[in-house]
């Protein structure tokens, strides 16, 4: 079969021939439907140095992955063949404390695994078919479609963990950031929406993702540039935002993070855009809790997909051919994606 892989570090990927996976003991092999792209890729294709994450090229590209169960290797039990899931993206040991609670994302011994996840040191949906070691990281998608749910996987689960671990402060009368209204995003509009009753503001550089965040729920869509700091304290009534969703991660964006900050507020990063900001005692208002927040447990794409099933999302995806992925990953990088960049390896 024909597969889009990384190659190696800082250079273009490509497709080449690899034999289609036979499952082993305990293995399910997928026929994947769907594969999201986002700007993570881009990062891991044109920036990262060799040992910035465990697990090194060549591998087949795509983390965000959904499709039907083609296979069960001996010993695999707990779905049919045919039955639509969606692929838990992280990679982890399965036996220290994170992993046998669901955190996989936080595994203790990660640097130890051949790969931070499927298409990150591992070979994932950026071809027809995909091995997954075990059942436990599937989860049934009812009625959803794979093309639907893939991007789900990260685009939803990566906001949906930050806002879950934010919810004793978004309470009635609170107030709720977003920077960025891109892949990820547009989601943490709607799942805001959908699990608290903060007044929700968003900020990103082009119009037509402001005009998105309008429709994706958002009260109020600042342009950024300017004074955004003065506008959003505005907003607060110069109290400040309970909690910051920093989806870009730059040097700019975590200024205006901290800046905005309510006393006691917090501020999640999950942009890796690579900025950095001062800390100390005096760096922010008293109190104000700063945290990455990285990807997500198996436990939170149950959730988004629960979610999803029952209409309270709907990711914006934008699909491409399987031979298109260059033009895709271009599209990406200029940011001419509006929501989501899905590909189809088998459509």
């Amino acid at each position: 079969m024909k597969a889009y892989r990384m190659i190696a570090w800082k250079t273009p990927a490509e497709y080449q021939e690899v034999p289609v996976p036979q499952p082993g003991p305990g293995q399910v092999l997928v026929k994947v439907g769907a594969a999201g792209l986002c700007h993570s890729d881009l990062h891991v294709l044109y920036e990262f140095e060799a040992g910035t994450m465990n697990g090194s090229p060549p591998f087949t590209l795509g983390h965000e992955n959904a499709g039907w169960v083609e296979a069960l290797g001996p010993g695999a039990h707990g779905v049919e063949v045919g039955e639509p899931v969606a692929v838990f993206g992280s990679l982890g040991c399965g036996f220290c404390d994170h992993c046998q609670t669901g955190d996989e994302n936080l595994c203790d011994r990660q640097a130890e695994l051949p790969g931070a996840g499927w298409g990150l040191g591992v070979d994932g949906g950026m071809a027809p078919y995909m091995l997954v070691d075990r059942v436990r990281q599937l989860v049934p998608l009812g009625d959803l479609s794979p093309t639907f749910a893939a991007p789900l996987t990260d685009a939803a689960v990566t906001p949906y963990r930050a806002i879950r671990r934010s919810l004793g402060s978004l309470g009635p009368g609170s107030t709720a950031l977003v920077i960025g209204v891109g892949g990820l995003g547009h989601i943490a509009l709607q799942l805001l929406r959908a699990l608290c009753p903060a007044t929700v503001i968003a900020i990103d550089a082009k119009q037509e993702a402001l005009r998105l965040a309008t429709e994706m729920g958002a009260d109020h869509a600042l342009l950024a540039g300017g004074d955004n700091t003065t506008e959003v304290m505005d907003l607060t009534g110069r109290r400040g935002v309970d909690v910051v969703l920093d989806i870009v991660g730059s040097d700019s964006t975590l200024k205006l993070a901290f800046g905005v900050a309510r006393t006691g507020g917090r501020v999640m990063v999950m942009g890796i855009a690579g900025g950095t900001v001062p800390f100390g005692f005096f760096a922010a208002k008293p109190e104000v809790q700063v945290s990455t927040s990285s990807w997500g447990g198996i436990g939170d794409l149950r959730d988004v997909i629960a979610l999803a099933r029952r209409g309270l999302l709907t990711p914006k995806i934008t699909t491409y051919a399987f031979d298109k992925i260059p033009e895709a990953l271009q599209a990406l990088e200029t940011g001419a994606v509006e929501g989501r960049a899905v590909i189809l390896p088998n459509g």
